[in-house]
C-alpha cells in the first residue's frame, strides 16, 4: 500500500483529474475544518490519523471532476483505487456522501449493493465536516439539518444518520 500523500500531492491528484476550481476550494475547507477536528481528537486520547483525515478531506470530492450525482463518492473512490492510493482514502471517499448511505438505499439511488457508511473515526470526521461547508463556506449545524429536512424530509432516515453522525464525532471531540 502506498503512503499517504502530502497536501500539496493531493492538490496535484486533484488538478491532474480535472476538479473543477470551485470543488478544490470546498475541499480544502473541509480538509482544514477535518484536520482540525481530527487533532482535537487526538489530543482527547482517540486513535485518529490526523494526515489520513486531511487526506481524506481534501481528495473527498474528487469524483466530482467526473459527475456531480449521489455516485460522486462511488466514482471518487474508483479513481483513488485506480491511482494505487491506501484503501482507508478510497474508503472516506465512497463513504462521505450526506452521512452514510445504508445498502438498501443505495439499491434504490442506482449504486452498487452495499453499505456507504462512515465507520471509522477519520471517515466520520470527512463526512461530518464535509456536512458542514456549502462551497468554501462553513455553516451551523441547524442550516445543515434545514438543508436535509427541505431535501429529504422531516423524517427521514438521513436525518436520523446526519443527527447520529453529528454525536459521534462530538464524542470524539469532546467526551
Amino acid at each position: 500500500m502506498r503512503k499517504i500523500p502530502s497536501r500539496e500531492e493531493c492538490l496535484k491528484i486533484l488538478e491532474s483529474v480535472g476538479a473543477p476550481q470551485n470543488v478544490i476550494k470546498h475541499c480544502i475547507a473541509v480538509s482544514r475544518y477535518a484536520r482540525m477536528l481530527a487533532e482535537k481528537a487526538a489530543r482527547k486520547g482517540n486513535r485518529v490519523n490526523v494526515r489520513l483525515v486531511e487526506a481524506g478531506g481534501l481528495l473527498h470530492d474528487i469524483g466530482r471532476a467526473r459527475t456531480h450525482g449521489v455516485d460522486h463518492g462511488v466514482v471518487g473512490a474508483r479513481i483513488i483505487r485506480t491511482m494505487g492510493l491506501p484503501e482507508e482514502i478510497a474508503l472516506i471517499v465512497e463513504r462521505h456522501v450526506g452521512a452514510g448511505i445504508p445498502k438498501r438505499e443505495a439499491e434504490a439511488l442506482g449504486l452498487p449493493a452495499r453499505d456507504y457508511l462512515p465507520l471509522t473515526p477519520e471517515e466520520k470526521i470527512v463526512a461530518h465536516a464535509d456536512n458542514l461547508f456549502f462551497g468554501g463556506r462553513k455553516v451551523s449545524m441547524d442550516e445543515v439539518i434545514e438543508r436535509f429536512k427541505a431535501e429529504l424530509g422531516e423524517g427521514s432516515d438521513a436525518l436520523k444518520r446526519l443527527r447520529k453522525l453529528q454525536k459521534d464525532v462530538e464524542a470524539l471531540i469532546d467526551p
